[in-house]
């Protein structure tokens, strides 16, 4: 395996680790619990606890996600849960600006936008439910889908320009 290749697998790991990282602390400071936390898909190779937080680490380092009682979240104020919803984005672009010109900057600001954006169950969407069921002061399905739907929509019309961009 070359430096290059190490590099990028490393940058990734560590972006999407300092993402979920900001999640925690986040949730941490605004007195919400996090359950789990963990980076990779398939068997785990590593299972630690640490002060009530479950740590996994997978086989294959893929992503990662931390587990906040969303429950708990939901009943904290708006900026709150929109602050810990936006904690790894802004870490990620805080990166992105600190290591700008390089792999890894660029990597922390793709992976910023793309949690902007409202896919379902990435940072912009949550963000998104977030604000409506409170501007409703109820969940509206109806919302909800078109939201979701539209989301995937913007994502699919994003993708296909992207592709004509480079091909």
């Amino acid at each position: 395996m070359t430096a290059s290749a190490i590099n990028m697998i490393l940058s990734f790991v560590l972006a999407l680790v300092v993402h979920e990282l900001g999640h925690l602390l986040a949730a941490r400071l605004c007195k919400t619990s996090v359950t789990e936390a963990g980076l990779g898909w398939g068997p785990k190779l590593l299972n630690v606890r640490v002060h009530g937080i479950d740590y996994h680490l997978r086989l294959l380092p893929l992503g990662a996600y931390v587990r906040i009682d969303m429950a708990g979240l939901q009943k904290r104020p708006l900026v709150q849960q929109v602050i810990v919803l936006l904690a790894g984005i802004a870490v990620n672009v805080i990166l992105g600006a600190i290591a700008w010109g390089t792999f890894f900057g660029t990597l922390n600001l793709v992976l910023a936008i793309g949690n902007l954006l409202p896919l379902y169950q990435q940072d912009g969407w949550k963000i998104g439910m977030v604000i409506f069921r409170r501007a409703f002061k109820r969940t509206s399905l109806l919302v909800e889908w078109s939201f979701t739907i539209s989301g995937g929509l913007m994502g699919l019309v994003l993708l296909i320009s992207t592709g004509k961009l480079f091909f």
